[in-house]
């Protein structure tokens, strides 16, 4: 579990995951910090790398839990007004439990990015599987 905790607050593993579907750009700050400390961080958004999609705020915060280690990403920008996403990291029967949660509001819009995010959720934990795997080398 301290293995997934450890990565799952970095950067660069939510780059990995969203690979290659979504690119972020850091915008504010300008720099990438190596882990994610609670507070605000605006991001440039580009599906398949290309795609301008806009920026979207990721605020980030560490909600207390007797279940496990979580992170919240209470996101959001000018199109989806909630972005909801909570990553939760527990331990049953000796192994290791990751789960993403997301919740999404944006308006007409919900269904579309709603059916986006489901492909996106199911890249990103196939992209988790494959980092667990190699011992997250």
């Amino acid at each position: 579990m301290d293995d997934a905790i450890t990565h799952a607050v970095t950067t660069r593993l939510l780059n990995f995951v969203a690979y290659p579907l979504v690119q972020f750009t850091p915008l504010e700050p300008y720099i990438w910090p190596q882990t994610w400390a609670e507070g605000t961080y605006w991001v440039g958004v580009r599906i398949f790398g290309f795609v301008p999609f806009g920026k979207q705020a990721i605020v980030i915060s560490y909600p207390d839990s007797a279940a496990g280690f979580l992170l919240r990403d209470n996101g959001h920008s000018a199109l989806v007004k909630v972005w909801d996403h909570t990553i939760s990291i527990s331990t049953a029967s000796g192994r290791t439990r990751y789960r993403d949660t997301v919740t999404i509001d944006a308006g007409l819009f919900t269904l579309p990015v709603w059916l986006f995010a489901q492909v996106f959720y199911r890249h990103r934990q196939r992209r988790w599987r494959l980092l667990a795997g190699r011992s997250f080398r």
